[in-house]
């Protein structure tokens, strides 16, 4: 129980991307890593299939396909950005899978980056993952190593 009697639901957060999970403050771009738009993770994917983090909808799909943000059922907005200054390939390199006002659930498959273009273009596939309105989320936890996407908690959190 909060104070005057608020309850606080603890929430969870899967990785989004399989890979090695850091903190956001070794994301190699500063409007991530000084937390600008908010705190969360980054992963060093292993994998380029995205998968949702969490259960709720499709706000927004970049239509340079480098970003999507959701808004999961219990009020995160998340960020989920894919490699570092990609929006330079201008969709190159990535495919969408789900359209924005789309319902997803954990694990569900979102996006899927080319890792080894990305990486010829001289570009990092750090993908970081972000909870943009901080303001309402209390208690955040990251947990950092190996991950799997869509099955490995990264991040607790209470509304």
């Amino acid at each position: 129980m909060g104070l005057f009697g608020t309850r606080f639901r603890k929430l969870e957060m899967m990785a989004p991307l399989s890979g090695k999970v850091v903190p956001i403050t070794e994301a190699p771009d500063s409007v991530f890593s000084n937390k600008v738009l908010g705190d969360g993770v980054a992963v060093v994917p292993s994998s380029g299939k995205v998968l949702s983090p969490v259960s709720g909808t499709i706000v927004q799909i970049a239509h340079s396909l480098h970003a999507i943000c959701l808004q999961s059922d219990d009020g995160a907005e998340i960020l989920i950005h894919l490699g570092v200054d990609t929006v330079s390939l201008e969709g190159k390199g990535f495919t969408c899978f789900v359209r924005e006002g789309q319902h997803v659930g954990v694990g569900e498959k979102l996006m899927e980056m080319n890792l080894e273009l990305i990486k010829a273009k001289g570009l990092s596939t750090v993908s970081p993952c972000i909870i943009t309105n901080m303001d309402r989320m209390k208690d955040l936890s990251m947990k950092y190593g190996d991950a799997v996407a869509g099955e490995t908690v990264v991040m607790t959190y209470k509304e």
